[in-house]
């Protein structure tokens, strides 16, 4: 379905000088897939190809090109092509001489050609001529000729499990195993010229640990290495390598706070693919274990998060066939009109009877992308069985979600601030604004209180009431005065009720460290179990063999009981004690201290295990959700006006959000506080302006089917830093039309004058009037919404229908 303003393409920028930019919607519905749904597609037959794993696959234009890997006796080196609009399987066609079979190799696709580089060849029914191979093989579609690339000068170590990427023109291959050891080296060759390619070795930084069987995906110029096998230790550590600076780093997991997604497991043998700003892992064998969640990785956010698959991944074969029969068909309309599933006549096809269609655990399968759908075929599933399924899987396609960054905005830039804090004996200044800080703080917004009461007896106001006493516009700057917290350390926290975190201390780097303890004595002052956490575990992962004695004396000095603990555990590991005692630093600590580690190395303590749960705290999320429902009502500071009701609100809030507010509040601020709002010309209901301000403030996507309409044009009038929430009002529309919804749907396409969304309602009601005509919600349509339904029922009988109806009467 596509969604579109007939005047303003939803991508361009925003302009708010048009007021009518809205005249109509046009809705264009038709076959659409699911977002999160996996769908099994026609496995490879055997007479084209066997069923294998440790092969390669690559997405070349609409197909899938599989190459090499085994079938459990023996190697291959056939090319299979699947073709992911005809859904079918063929032999690619190729001419000249192949590689060698081989398995975990690598395959890439450069230009109009795929490459595939090293792997494992020989014989291996008869272990015989079981070799690693450095070679490098083109492959071109337009022709199927193969030819072997002959480069001169150095050359990596023959290798296989390795991985390989392209970026900028080159081909870059990375780790692998040479047939004694597990390699960490990176490798990387020009494709551009063929005559006079070589082999380079560029790497630099944090670099992981030799390892193999390990996935590699691009993303935002980086490519990224998660988990693989490292030896007797594997881990779940992602790693990234800038390509223009040639450096690797490693994303540390350690500071995640507790109750958030973890990483996966570690494992090997599985896969990973880029598609906009994440990443995407699913199988590999985990601790012995198959398993079958997709996790997924945004870059921007670097955060995990498991992929709930959608319900109809379930009852793939039934949606199937309707999206293969009904191709020229809304999914929507055969639901409603055609299909015996909505129908009082009996169903012939039980959902609970079908087989689930996702994916069962696997490893050493393959996956490639295409436009905005994962294709993953074969790999070793249960009991060493070789797979030839193929499974496409659904990405969102949603733009992320700005909640954070528009409010980390609103910190950095300090429009519209309305408190001043001021802090410690120098009596530094911090600006803030009252709505962010009384939402996170209960300590805060006490002290924010208390002021504003010394700010009205002061001028003169002093009679019983709450700080709204004052009218907002003639409020003057609050100062808060704070002696407990000096300035730097402040901001930090500022800084995490804004957008939920702190910058990760620079490993190393004893200042940063003593920071961050700094904002977690002041988070356990100001009562922010969330900060506290989130501070402990960056302390925690920061703490190394330089800094461990700086903060163990800190964290005694600050009564940080829980942070000196940790300290001294570290010191008085085996691996760590003798180096740590030998330092100067050591020397120079204090008596009592220097007693305390040699009785914790003489005498450890017993650990303690509790069984009562961590408070976490609450998110930003969590504090907005509470503050727009009643929370920060004493707080508001502008009006809303829909109808000429009130809806009353904060500025700062609005303005971080939308661009429309930040404009109207910098250039030209309501003299009464007030703001009629619409979108365009078209007031929406009091329910979508609710659903409108529940996004604002928190970033909440849930709504009735009908809001959606109401508010898709938002994106665009409001100016919201992306089309996130026109995106989940597009998708809204497409799944959730029912019988029991469309009568207010139909209200609001007509009120938005969505037309084609106004027919296709009344396409519904009239192929399901017995259904339609007992909802309570018909009687109170408008006079010309009933007669739009009468016209429809009489165009829809046929003239036969006229006459078995007269001969009735």
């Amino acid at each position: 379905m596509s969604c579109k303003s007939t005047k303003v393409a939803p991508s361009v920028d925003f302009d708010h000088s048009c007021s009518d930019s809205v005249e109509y919607l046009t809705l264009n519905f038709g076959p659409f897939e699911t977002v999160h749904r996996w769908r099994r597609l026609p496995p490879c037959d055997e007479f084209v190809g066997a069923r294998r794993s440790k092969h390669t696959v690559v997405a070349y234009r609409d197909a899938i090109y599989v190459f090499g890997g085994d079938n459990g006796k023996n190697m291959l080196n056939d090319l299979l092509r699947f073709d992911v609009k005809d859904c079918s399987w063929c032999r690619a066609f190729t001419t000249g001489t192949p590689p060698a079979p081989r398995y975990h190799h690598s395959a890439v696709v450069y230009g109009s050609s795929m490459f595939v580089f090293g792997g494992y060849t020989g014989d291996i029914y008869s272990n015989s001529n079981l070799k690693n191979k450095n070679d490098l093989f083109e492959y071109k579609f337009a022709t199927g000729q193969w030819t072997e690339w002959k480069v001169e000068g150095s050359l990596p170590v023959a290798r296989s499990a390795h991985g390989a990427t392209v970026y900028s023109d080159k081909l870059w291959i990375f780790a692998g195993y040479d047939g004694n050891a597990r390699l960490n080296d990176m490798w990387t060759i020009n494709l551009q010229d063929r005559e006079h390619a070589c082999w380079e070795r560029p790497q630099s930084g944090e670099i992981p640990p030799s390892c193999c069987n390990f996935p590699v995906a691009v993303c935002r110029d980086k490519m990224f290495v998660f988990s693989g096998q490292s030896g007797a230790k594997i881990t779940n550590n992602l790693f990234q390598f800038e390509f223009k600076g040639h450096m690797w780093t490693r994303i540390p997991t350690e500071h995640l706070l507790r109750g958030s997604p973890p990483p996966p497991q570690r494992r090997y043998g599985h896969t990973m693919v880029a598609f906009d700003r994440q990443l995407y892992v699913f199988g590999g064998a985990a601790d012995n274990t198959l398993p079958n969640e997709l996790h997924c990785y945004d870059v921007d956010s670097q955060s995990w998060e498991v992929i709930h698959p959608s319900m109809d991944s379930e009852y793939g074969s039934f949606f199937n066939a309707i999206l293969d029969v009904h191709a020229n068909t809304s999914v929507i309309e055969y639901l409603t009109t055609k299909s015996n599933v909505f129908k009082q006549s009996p169903c012939t096809i039980s959902f609970t009877s079908l087989p689930p269609q996702m994916p069962s655990g696997r490893l050493f399968h393959a996956a490639a992308v295409i436009q905005d759908a994962m294709y993953i075929f074969g790999g070793t599933v249960d009991n060493n069985v070789r797979s030839g399924e193929m499974y496409r899987f659904q990405f969102s396609c949603y733009p992320k979600c700005t909640l954070h960054e528009d409010y980390g905005k609103l910190w950095e830039n300090r429009q519209f601030c309305d408190v001043e804090f001021i802090l410690g004996e120098r009596e530094e200044r911090v600006l803030g604004h009252i709505a962010i800080v009384t939402a996170r703080c209960q300590w805060l917004r006490k002290k924010i209180l208390q002021a504003w009461d010394r700010q009205r007896q002061e001028s003169d106001e002093g009679a019983a009431g709450g700080p709204r006493d004052i009218p907002a516009s003639n409020r003057p700057m609050l100062e808060v005065s704070i002696r407990e917290a000096e300035a730097q350390p402040f901001e930090v926290l500022m800084q995490f009720l804004y957008t939920d975190k702190i910058q990760y201390p620079r490993r190393g780097h004893v200042q940063d460290v003593l920071l961050i303890m700094d904002v977690y004595k002041l988070a356990l002052s100001f009562q922010l179990s969330r900060l506290e956490q989130l501070c402990v575990q960056y302390i925690e992962a920061s703490v190394d063999l330089q800094n461990v004695l700086s903060v163990c004396e800190n964290a005694n000095k600050l009564q940080l009981d829980q942070l000196k603990e940790h300290c001294l555990n570290f010191v008085v590991k085996e691996s760590h004690f003798n180096q740590v005692i030998m330092t100067k630093e050591f020397e120079r600590l204090s008596t009592p201290l220097i007693v305390e580690i040699v009785r914790r190395k003489q005498q450890p303590p017993l650990r303690l295990y509790s069984d009562q749960p961590v408070d976490i705290g609450t998110s930003l999320v969590q504090d907005m959700k509470a503050y727009l429902e009643g929370g920060g009502l004493e707080f508001c500071d502008i009006v809303l006006l829909l109808d000429g009701q009130p809806r009353p609100a904060h500025k700062a809030i609005l303005a971080a959000r939308s661009s429309y507010f930040e404009a109207m509040f910098r250039s030209f601020m309501p003299v009464d506080g007030q703001v009629n709002i619409s979108i365009g010309e078209m007031v929406p209901s009091k329910q979508a302006f609710e659903s409108m301000l529940r996004y604002i403030y928190y970033g909440d996507v849930n709504m009735p089917p009908e809001d959606s309409l109401y508010l898709f044009a938002a994106p665009y009038y409001y100016g919201f830093s992306n089309n996130r929430l026109q995106a989940y009002c597009k998708q809204n529309l497409e799944m959730n039309v029912t019988v029991e919804n469309v009568l207010q749907i139909l209200e609001a396409a007509d009120k938005t004058q969505a037309l084609d969304m106004k027919k296709h309602c009344l396409h519904i009601i009239v192929h399901q009037f017995i259904k339609v005509s007992k909802l309570p919600n018909l009687r109170s349509l408008s006079q010309l919404l009933l007669l739009d339904i009468i016209e429809s029922l009489a165009t829809h009988i046929s003239d036969k229908q006229c006459a078995e109806m007269g001969s009735d009467i």
